[in-house]
């Protein structure tokens, strides 16, 4: 069986479209060959910047023959139906064959396809995929109708076995096929031919160029580790920079040179920051002082001065790009000194969104919900405020601006020179976290409490305005954020009603929304003195709408009616959310369910709490065994109660039993519900299971020796109203009839 060895060399390719290219390039001439009929043992796509490379083993040396049977129309059908049918098929109306169905004789054609030799189908596949390759970007040159990413110089399609290797006839745009390639650009001119994927490799090497981005990208990081190793050094890890530069070389030489003095004392991150975005840079640490002294570029090329001359013109512009930061710092440390008044004033001037107002004005909305927020979470009030408010401060400082990625960092640095304290400062940093399943979550008491308002007011800000995820479109992150606040209430044990916040915060947004000026500003003002001297966000929202019940304006009656569906409807959003964190922590989403029928489903803690005492309750025998026992029951009492037009819910008495496991199970359901209450009262859901357990016996025996549906009508509703007892006890600490199996 012989190989297929494909290169389609070009001028440099993007680093960032590099790999996704050479994936497309596999699939597009794989699919096509199996869809032609040749089957192969495995392939690889490899890149470099100037080609992308796919290694074909083990192909069919032609495509197998086939024979197919094609029904067609029935006989006496219209000549235009069997016209069409034939050059479907390919076949003339003398190969048709008449046969008998039971609808009557129909046409048939069998096709019969010679396979064709490999090269032949190679050709047709490559140039496909080459003219509808998915590029994000391409370009046209020449006077050529072909796009691509760059311009397009040489393709090299070789076949080769035992025999030898042997070019595949095409071409594309003026572009023939052959077997040569070029090396190094510089370092190795020139083309050469290869015989296979194994000598092409090694001739490359030779010619300086490395042809895996993965063994690029280790010999960067291998270099570099050592070139700052040697000088009592670490290199700050930076894969996504690595994956990058091992992109842009073919060759690579890693070289390391010094950052002025007059940089040294610039936050490490703004560094790293500049140096990454503007110049491709690693930055080197020095781990005694924690702050960044070196740098590592990567040349595409060795020279005679062992790359002298590259360092110094790296270091010429990396000068200039740090003096740019370097001032930015010192302007902004000026206003951060002056209070930074003007940071947040500007703020009034740039949209959050436009319907929801300016970032003043939610920075307004976060204030007011952190210092709400704080009791909860074990924050000084007025500390929490002050860093909701400070918190945004840096989106309007230089350094921000020119380094977006660095919001919420640079807050963290100017928080001291403008005279706040450090868990101010720590919030502006911690206020976004987290961002993501596996980023670190704030435990800080008003760190805690900054970020969870901005999430909430991020929330209930689009709820408000009914711009909510749809299907896989989230364009607000809003998903993100519902599972930073789930994550955010439960690694810090957080007890928050979470139906309660968001109608503070929903009420806010619509009174944001629908009220002039003046009125606004009133009834804002009131329902955050409302929540203060209340402490609880349910009781200020009904005091300050009942306040103006006698006054209120029709936007604020809608507004009025509707939160309750708003905050609903969110409160299940989040619950959809929590049920894709739990599953990860293998908790099945019918455990959950079974605990989100149950009161208190706004508080997340309990929530889980709860959940994880009944996944493991239900991982044991007795809880599989008393599953079924009080599914069992409850089927037998809808069945009754379905029949009987009546619902037996009261009145079981022990009295009327008569059979000892009848007596027995009045016992144990006695002592279970004394043990469940004050169990769950104490919510220790794990007593209450264990309590519940207990019921298993006494169940399973209840039913082995007694007839539910007696003769005697008294023993019979005695027995649906005990099996009405297993019910409600049981759905006391979850609603079982939610759980599968």
């Amino acid at each position: 069986m012989p190989d297929l060895l494909i290169e389609l060399f070009s001028e440099e390719i993007p680093a960032r479209m590099q790999t996704r290219a050479a994936e497309d390039l596999k699939k597009l001439v794989t699919d096509g060959l199996v869809e032609a009929g040749l089957t192969y043992a495995g392939a690889a796509a490899l890149s470099t910047p100037r080609r992308l490379t796919l290694a074909v083993e083990g192909l069919l040396a032609q495509s197998p023959d086939t024979r197919e049977e094609r029904k067609g129309p029935k006989v006496g059908a219209p000549d235009k139906a069997i016209e069409g049918f034939l050059r479907g098929a390919g076949v003339t109306r003398d190969q048709l064959e008449e046969r008998d169905t039971p609808k009557g004789p129909v046409y048939f054609a069998t096709i019969e396809k010679q396979g064709r030799p490999a090269a032949d189908i190679i050709a047709e596949v490559l140039e496909n995929a080459i003219r509808n390759f998915p590029w994000p970007k391409s370009m046209r040159w020449g006077t050529g109708s072909l796009r691509w990413v760059r311009p397009l110089h040489s393709i090299l399609c070789i076949l080769s076995d035992e025999a030898g290797a042997s070019v595949v006839p095409m071409e594309v745009d003026g572009i023939k096929a052959g077997d040569t390639t070029e090396g190094h650009r510089f370092m190795a001119p020139g083309r050469f031919a290869v015989t296979g994927f194994a000598d092409y490799e090694a001739k490359l090497k030779a010619a300086k160029v490395i042809l895996s981005p993965t063994e690029r990208a280790d010999h960067i990081w291998a270099e570099a580790q050592n070139a700052a190793f040697a000088q009592g050094l670490e290199i700050v890890e930076d894969k996504g920079l690595l994956a990058e530069v091992a992109g842009l070389v073919e060759w690579p030489v890693v070289l390391m040179g010094d950052i002025a003095e007059d940089f040294i004392h610039l936050p490490p991150e703004v560094l790293q920051t500049s140096m990454r975005e503007h110049q491709k840079f690693f930055s080197v640490k020095n781990p005694k002082f924690d702050r960044i002294e070196k740098f590592i570029t990567v040349a595409n090329r060795e020279t005679s001065d062992h790359g002298a001359t590259i360092l110094a013109g790296n270091q010429k512009v990396l000068f200039a790009r740090l003096a740019d930061a370097k001032f930015f710092w010192e302007n902004d440390i000026r206003v951060a000194e002056a209070g930074g008044q003007p940071w947040l004033d500007s703020l009034t001037d740039v949209t959050f969104h436009n319907k929801l107002g300016s970032q003043a004005e939610r920075i307004d909305r976060i204030a007011a919900m952190a210092r709400a927020l704080a009791p909860s979470v074990g924050a000084d009030a007025d500390l929490a405020e002050k860093a909701a408010r400070w918190a945004k401060a840096d989106l309007s400082s230089e350094m921000v601006y020119e380094f977006p990625e660095l919001q919420g960092l640079m807050g963290k640095y100017y928080a001291a020179p403008a005279g706040y304290s450090p868990e101010v400062a720590h919030a502006a940093l911690a206020h976004y976290s987290p961002l993501g399943p596996s980023d670190d979550v704030p435990s800080a008491p008003v760190s805690v409490a900054a970020a969870l308002a901005d999430k909430l007011d991020t929330l209930t800000g689009f709820w408000a305005i009914d711009e909510k995820p749809t299907g896989s479109k989230d364009p607000f992150a809003l998903r993100r954020a519902a599972l930073g606040v789930i994550r955010l209430v439960l690694d810090n044990g957080l007890r928050v009603e979470l139906d309660k916040l968001f109608d503070a915060q929903l009420l806010r947004h619509e009174i944001a929304l629908n009220e002039n000026g003046d009125v606004r500003m009133a009834l804002l003002r009131d329902l955050d003195n409302e929540i203060a001297d209340h402490g609880v966000f349910g009781a200020a929202i009904r005091t300050i709408l009942d306040h103006f019940d006698g006054d209120l304006s029709a936007h604020m009656k809608e507004i009025r009616d509707n939160l309750p569906d708003v905050s609903r409807d969110l409160l299940s959003f989040f619950h959809d959310r929590l049920k894709v964190y739990l599953k990860d922590k293998g908790i099945r989403h019918d455990v959950i369910d079974a605990c989100l029928a149950m009161p208190g489903n706004d508080d997340l803690t309990l929530l889980v709490k709860r959940a994880e005492a009944l996944a493991g309750f239900l991982s044991t025998d007795d809880g599989e065994n008393l599953l079924q026992g009080v599914k069992r029951a409850s089927n037998i009492l809808a069945q009754a109660e379905e029949k009987d037009g009546v619902e037996y819910s009261y009145g079981a008495d022990v009295k009327f039993a008569e059979d000892d496991s009848e007596k027995a199970l009045f016992a144990a359901l006695d002592a279970s519900e004394a043990a469940i209450t004050p169990a769950m009262q104490a919510e220790d859901f794990a007593a209450a299971m264990t309590a519940m357990a207990a019921l298993r016996a006494p169940i399973d025996a209840f039913f082995e020796a007694v007839q539910i549906n007696a003769d005697n009508q008294v023993l019979r509703r005695n027995r649906l109203n005990l099996l009405s007892r297993i019910r409600t006890t049981c759905g006391g600490v979850a609603d079982l009839s939610r759980i599968e199996g």
